[in-house]
């Protein structure tokens, strides 16, 4: 069982002395020099909590030498227990580590790693002991915390930064690792203390999303993963540690609204974590933000749109669309530094039910459930499939763009193979390529990505998942776009959409199966007349 509670640290009852930790003089520092930044306590000195203290000293054990037992060490606890107080008494504690000591914090955006600096920053400025112009001992900068006895110095760096070659780091600090976008900078920074003789990189976080962007496992669910190894034994590594606090959502009637579940994932609740205002918390957050940010557990995507485990139930790989069935593709293009998906879904069998029909209007919810799944019972369901997908590769530079004639060659090989209702298209950016397909007589259909669209097929879509009423084809990369996508509010209800707007995190096959999906469960919106080939021909 992990520490955790009210009581407040007292050395002389602790198991740590100065022959097993360096954690002593650094727990002294904190309480000592270390003054609230925020709150109706704010310029109150540090009070450590018993599990903080023991934290910090375990951070810093010391092996049988005298030297630093751990060079690498894993932090993962929730939202609201104090992670940004402990990072900024970690790098404090650096700065006076050994002389000429290098020491960062690291972020995923330079908006974090500002507000990282600033809380450490203005910790110092209230500590006349500290604070250089109130006769301390550090110089602060804009940018920067020295200490000019022994030429030391504390920096914040943020993946956007062009370079981090050169540096040689005594400690690092990764605030919320789980933000991390890729690999470089933890690469970078792991690579740089090779001549310290006592490097420390401490990686703090909440819990987040399991995969990056490329769909490889994200920097923190990796170390998370190699940490557990280690604490279960099928890894040896004695300057790997790690604590975690997190939640085991796989017990028999796990509830994550009970606050008996909340204590298991927060060490400070019913001290500075008030369970009221965490309820209130939960009441307001969705359930699967709050679930990753406040009771550290894994789901597919930071916000979540389709329930962890619903898509999965749907995939069926043996399942392939024979050719010559009658489908309807999906095509989401992009051009310039993105990518673009064509996805397939097999028209079902006999379409008897159309949800948008005018006589079923005024059918309530329940009513309108019940006779889609009376009418569709027994039925082939429609089957979804990747076609093809152009992604920029990792080692691809700014210039590199989506291959226009090759996309057009695809969507007519897959009116060559299959029997194609519709191509449904979002007529952005591609038109040209839309109006050369539909002069060769394939059948293309706009659909728009504007709420009056969209919102009615990502309700299907997503009323197809949760009643299991069509298959896919398992396609791993299908699965990495389903996870990046979340949900808005729009005027006319949710939509689909990246994370940001700048999010690395593509979608693109999502969109194309949403509203192929839409255009496959409805009656066609014109009979094609294909001109580009018969299909008695073939």
């Amino acid at each position: 069982m992990l520490p955790r509670g009210p009581q407040l640290w007292d050395r002389e009852s602790s198991r740590w002395s100065e022959q097993n930790t360096d954690g002593l003089f650094a727990c002294e520092l904190i309480e000592s020099y270390l003054r609230l930044t925020k709150g109706p306590k704010r310029g109150d000195l540090v009070q450590l909590r018993e599990w903080q203290a023991d934290l910090v000293c375990d951070i810093l054990r010391l092996d049988a030498r005298g030297l630093r037992q751990y060079w690498t060490y894993l932090l993962l606890v929730p939202r609201k227990n104090s992670k940004s107080l402990l990072g900024a008494g970690l790098a404090i504690d650096g700065i006076f580590d050994e002389p000429g000591a290098e020491v960062y914090s690291c972020a995923a955006d330079k908006d974090q790693a500002k507000l990282i600096f600033g809380e450490v920053r203005a910790s110092v400025e209230m500590s006349p002991e500290l604070d250089a112009k109130q006769g301390g001992l550090l110089k602060v900068y804009r940018d920067a915390i020295e200490y000019p006895a022994t030429g030391s110095v504390y920096r914040a760096l943020s993946s956007e930064a062009f370079t981090k070659e050169g540096l040689n780091p005594s400690r690092v600090l990764f605030d919320e690792l789980h933000a991390q976008p890729n690999w470089e900078l933890w690469n970078v920074m792991n690579q740089g203390s090779d001549t310290r003789a006592q490097p420390l990189i401490v990686g703090i976080s909440t819990f987040g999303v399991k995969s990056d962007a490329s769909g490889s496992d994200s920097v923190c669910y990796a170390q998370y993963q190699y940490a557990k190894r280690i604490i279960k034994g099928e890894v040896e590594d004695e300057r790997y540690g790690a604590r975690i606090y997190e939640t085991n959502d796989r017990v028999r009637g796990f509830d994550y609204r009970s606050q008996q579940v909340w204590e298991n994932a927060n060490p400070s609740l019913g001290d500075f974590l008030d369970a009221e205002k965490m309820a209130a918390a939960m009441r307001k957050t969705p359930e699967g933000d709050f679930k990753t940010k406040r009771l550290n557990i894994w789901v597919s995507k930071a916000t979540v749109w389709l329930p962890e485990g619903a898509w999965d139930k749907l995939a069926a790989p043996d399942i392939v669309i024979p050719d010559g069935a009658e489908v309807c593709l999906g095509f989401d293009g992009s051009y310039n530094n993105d990518c673009t998906g064509l996805t397939v879904v097999r028209v079902p069998e006999t379409l008897r039910f159309n949800p948008d029909a005018p006589e079923h209007a005024d059918l309530e919810d329940d009513e309108r459930q019940k006779l889609f799944a009376e009418l569709y019972a027994g039925l082939r369901l429609p089957h979804l499939d990747v076609v093809r997908l152009w992604e920029k590769p990792k080692d691809a530079g700014q210039e590199w763009t989506v291959s226009i004639l090759e996309a057009e060659e695809a969507i007519r090989d897959a009116c060559r193979k299959w029997q194609v209702r519709e191509i449904v298209v979002d007529p952005a950016r591609w038109a040209r390529t839309y109006q050369i397909l539909e002069f060769e007589g394939l059948p293309v259909v706009e659909f728009p990505q504007s709420p009056e669209r969209m919102v009615p097929a990502t309700g299907r879509f997503y009323e197809g998942v949760m009643n299991q009423r069509f298959t896919h084809s398992g396609d791993p990369r299908l699965a990495r776009h389903i996870a990046n996508a979340v949900t808005r509010p729009t005027t006319r209800g949710p939509m689909v959409f990246k994370d940001s707007k700048n999010s690395p995190r593509k979608i693109d096959l999502a969109v194309a199966s949403i509203i192929a999906l839409h255009r496959a469960c409805q009656e066609p919106q014109r009979k094609p007349q294909v001109e580009f080939f018969s299909w008695a021909e073939l």
